[in-house]
């Protein structure tokens, strides 16, 4: 995967597939979440309690917002396939987007600390967060979905980088 953005000659590490199962899991909670409330005014509706809202008009919403929250679950693949990372001499470079594609260079000697977290369905499909904190918070950024022997072998590395490159300065 090659786009305009990306620097030449770049071998993108992905991060783990079981992403798409997490963020399936998050956004499926958001989604149901969503479509109980735009299912509201149609139950209103139906039950009596709001005689005077347009029935067409309860389920233009409640049909609209399932659209919408299908279309957001069926890019979450995609999505997942466009994430990726690489280590180079003198930083890593972080690339995330579909249609509005990001590549974020962040070089080991601005590097402050190196952070991973867990959450529970992460730590129950083996996945960690990696996050980079640097002297900007413009820089910050953060790898979601990485294996976590790989994330607890990639925070050791740009730790023990980002200090050597620090002490050069």
């Amino acid at each position: 995967m090659s786009e305009p953005i990306d620097p030449a000659g770049i071998q993108w590490l992905r991060v783990s597939p079981k992403l798409v199962q997490l963020r399936f899991l998050r956004e499926g909670i958001g989604s149901l979440v969503i479509l109980l409330l735009f299912a509201l005014p149609l139950s209103f509706r139906l039950l009596g309690i709001w005689p005077g809202f347009p029935l067409w008009l309860a389920w233009l919403l409640l049909i609209g917002a399932a659209v919408v929250q299908l279309w957001r679950l069926l890019l979450i693949p995609r999505q997942v396939r466009a994430l990726g990372f690489a280590e180079r001499a003198e930083d890593l470079l972080i690339r995330r987007g579909l249609l509005f594609q990001k590549v974020l260079v962040v070089p080991y000697g601005r590097m402050q600390y190196v952070d991973v977290s867990v959450g529970p369905i992460e730590r129950a499909l083996g996945l960690a967060t990696l996050k980079l904190h640097t002297a900007s918070p413009g820089t910050n950024a953060a790898i979601e979905g990485l294996p976590a022997e790989q994330a607890a072998r990639l925070r050791e590395q740009l730790s023990s980088l980002g200090e050597a490159k620090l002490a050069g300065l």
